[in-house]
């Protein structure tokens, strides 16, 4: 009875502590949307497409990581692959394999005081399909419907409050509406036209888990609140003003280098993960500050 009874100490303990991490509600949702996206929606997304996205992703921050002497974490990378397969569209396996590897370099290269300066998933994303004809964004592929935007609001918000990044995403969410309603009102156009674009997918997928990225939103409260509302405003303009529909994707690779005057603005505490380590005796889970990655 004894040994049941430490093992399910110790079965509780490690349910508790894999539940305390917010990355991995976020790998859980991310997969599942790649499933709804390819098995519900019909997305031309072969198999061998995320796993060479995937692969290439983990795999040079493994090596990165081997390089700097720092202890390889596969669930960031594996974070930003799934983002990346979520709106990258390409019919070359080599430009998915290129996705992930130019994200994760943009982690080891592009630094501030210890902090990557953009999103790897937004920065592979958007360099991608810059650089290459063969390579695109896709945000309509997600279409509007009303239930899967309820899906993805509850689901997001699951996630961001697990990583104390609800207001980045709500602030971004709260001012974009503002201005899609003020440019209705404006032209005359019923409200039904803001309300329907309010429902995208791909900008429910941005909000919650693209700029919501602890690592590379402002530190502060007040720092993340204007920068969303910054993201949302030059993503309406890029949007409605040059007519690009991935305008507020554009937005945030445009204004992440600004972040780190956000955080000299409003100076605040870095992000930390909760960590734990598995033993004979049990779960010993605590929270540490992990340096930015």
């Amino acid at each position: 009875m004894a040994g049941i009874s430490q093992y399910m100490q110790k079965r509780g303990a490690l349910i508790s502590a894999l539940l305390a991490d917010p990355r991995h509600y976020q790998i859980i949702v991310l997969s599942s949307l790649i499933l709804l996206g390819t098995f519900h929606f019909a997305f031309q997304l072969p198999w061998w497409h995320v796993v060479a996205c995937v692969g290439s992703t983990v795999g040079t921050q493994a090596i990165a990581d081997k390089i700097i002497g720092r202890r390889f974490d596969a669930r960031s990378p594996l974070i930003s692959a799934l983002s990346l397969t979520l709106l990258l569209r390409t019919g070359s396996v080599t430009l998915s394999v290129a996705a992930g590897i130019l994200a994760i370099s943009s982690k080891y290269i592009v630094r501030w005081r210890g902090k990557h300066i953009f999103n790897p998933a937004n920065f592979g994303l958007v360099i991608l399909s810059l650089l290459f004809t063969g390579a695109w964004i896709s945000p309509g592929q997600w279409g509007t419907a009303p239930i899967f935007a309820l899906f993805l609001l509850g689901m997001g918000g699951i996630v961001t409050g697990k990583a104390k990044r609800w207001d980045v995403s709500i602030a971004l969410l709260v001012s974009y509406a503002a201005l899609l309603f003020g440019r209705a009102l404006w032209l005359g156009d019923p409200l039904t036209i803001p309300v329907h674009q309010l429902q995208s997918g791909a900008l429910l997928i941005f909000a919650f888990f693209m700029i919501s990225d602890p690592k590379t939103t402002p530190d502060a409260r007040l720092g993340r609140v204007l920068y969303a509302i910054l993201v949302a405003t030059l993503g309406f303009t890029i949007q409605f003003a040059f007519y690009n529909a991935a305008g507020i994707i554009l937005a945030l690779i445009l204004t992440a280098p600004i972040v780190p005057l956000f955080d000299r603005l409003f100076p605040a505490g870095r992000i930390h993960w909760p960590n734990f380590q598995i033993s004979k005796t049990g779960v010993s889970h605590e929270t540490v500050q992990i340096p930015a990655e």
